[in-house]
């Protein structure tokens, strides 16, 4: 059925942060029509961020469009953002000059949202530079129940590579020069933390679910709702249902208890094709983020630096992701390679599109978002931070065009043009040289 919008509303409007509580749970609720002020189309869609990490780089010759502007071809691991072309930024010629010190991937990755230098240390001395997401978190993060999401789905294994600690190769986000962001690797965690969880797992032999707790509120709800409302509703309750069945089957037999669950404890699921629903599970808890404004600031690392994760769950690739990365220019290796970089586009574009279809004020949740997508070098075979695979999507940068800087451009004009699309002109971040222009 298909309702249309009702625009006069008679009944008392509702408050943005309405919540549908009950024991134990409270669920946000999205943008509906009967919100004050009385017209959605009224209401300011605030300006969120998210930095999607990936680790080993991405084959330059199956990544960089040849001609720019907005006439340019698409290349084949850009080919699945043609569904959202025009609100895709792609960038070229940024280069992150702190990271050229050090070994190939942890410096590289730790300084990604930075560009401060790192500090050489395997031990507990630890010292890059706040990043631009906890910088942002700290500055609008007050004005949402979290001030920031960083997920990610492999854990840290503390020892010394190269004379660094891999703690900075699990972590692109941090709170201070010295302290990470604590990321949450279980989906579990990760939602309860949305819904604002505090309730007991177990009820009458059963796991308890959100939409149990909180329905005599959301019926409640309903009934004072106009036709459009209540279908929105009715959708995006179902979309929450969805996400949490998925979890619980993620964990095994849907218990949720830790004892049970490796997604539970932080360490990666070993189960055949797992981790494509781990990432999966995040990046649809992140939706839920931005849907229902519980935070507007996120990362997610699809995996650390140096992963080595089996990549056989993409057609046409057999091996470690690290591995392939270092192809040593043989054209199986890097065919592969050039796979799994597509993979982790596809999983980008899908994003922005379901960030598109959520509607908010006069537009979508796209509209009003920042969401970078990278890597901290450029070829994994040469270790190399020139240059790097960027891509900007939302409707905040004007996208639908290939835009190539000057040769050496620092990343972090980047992150200061997004300072400037927050409000906070004129700041520089990192060896910012200014905002990044020729957009």
């Amino acid at each position: 059925m298909n309702f249309q919008p009702i625009h006069r509303i008679a009944r008392r409007p509702l408050d943005r942060r309405t919540l549908l509580r009950g024991a134990g749970a409270a669920l946000a609720i999205p943008v509906l029509e009967s919100m004050a002020p009385p017209l959605r189309s009224e209401l300011q869609a605030p300006k969120r961020f998210a930095a999607l990490f990936c680790p080993n780089g991405m084959l330059p010759a199956a990544w960089v469009p040849g001609t720019e502007g907005k006439d340019y071809a698409l290349t084949p691991t850009l080919a699945p953002i043609e569904p959202v072309r025009e609100s895709v930024l792609v960038l070229g010629n940024l280069f992150n000059r702190a990271s050229r010190a050090g070994e190939g991937h942890y410096v590289k990755t730790t300084a990604w949202l930075s560009g401060a230098p790192v500090k050489r240390t395997g031990g507990r001395d630890l010292r890059v530079g706040t990043s631009i997401d906890q910088h942002l978190a700290a500055r609008v993060g007050t004005k949402t129940p979290l001030s920031s999401m960083v997920l990610g789905v492999e854990p840290v294994r503390n020892r010394v590579d190269m004379g660094y600690s891999t703690v900075y190769g699990a972590n692109v986000s941090w709170r201070t020069p010295t302290v990470p962001a604590e990321r949450e690797l279980n989906p579990r965690r990760a939602f309860e933390r949305l819904v604002r969880w505090t309730g007991t797992r177990a009820h009458g032999g059963r796991s308890r679910r959100v939409l149990d707790v909180v329905l005599k509120e959301a019926k409640g709800l309903r009934q004072s709702l106009g036709a459009y409302d209540r279908h929105k509703l009715d959708e995006y309750l179902e979309s929450v249902h969805s996400l949490e069945s998925r979890i619980a089957a993620f964990e095994g037999d849907g218990a949720g208890t830790e004892a049970e669950s490796p997604a539970l404890t932080g360490a990666p699921p070993e189960k055949p094709g797992a981790y494509p629903e781990h990432v999966q599970l995040m990046l649809e808890t992140l939706l839920l983020a931005f849907r229902t404004d519980a935070t507007r600031i996120a990362t997610f690392m699809f995996g650390n630096a140096v992963s080595g994760r089996d990549f056989s769950h993409v057609e046409g690739v057999k091996g470690g992701h690290h591995g392939l990365s270092h192809h040593e220019n043989r054209e199986d290796k890097m065919a592969m390679y050039a796979l799994i970089n597509r993979w982790h586009v596809e999983r980008f574009a899908w994003l922005l599109g379901e960030l598109g279809k959520m509607e908010e004020g006069a537009g979508t949740v796209l509209d009003s978002s920042m969401i970078l997508f990278g890597s901290g070098l450029a070829d994994g075979n040469r270790h190399n931070p020139n240059d790097l695979p960027i891509l900007v999507g939302g409707g905040v940068l004007p996208g639908g065009q290939h835009v190539r800087q000057a040769e050496l451009t620092p990343l972090c004009n980047l992150y200061a043009r997004v300072l400037g699309e927050f409000g906070f002109e004129g700041e520089a971040f990192g060896d910012s040289t200014g905002p990044l222009a020729g957009i």
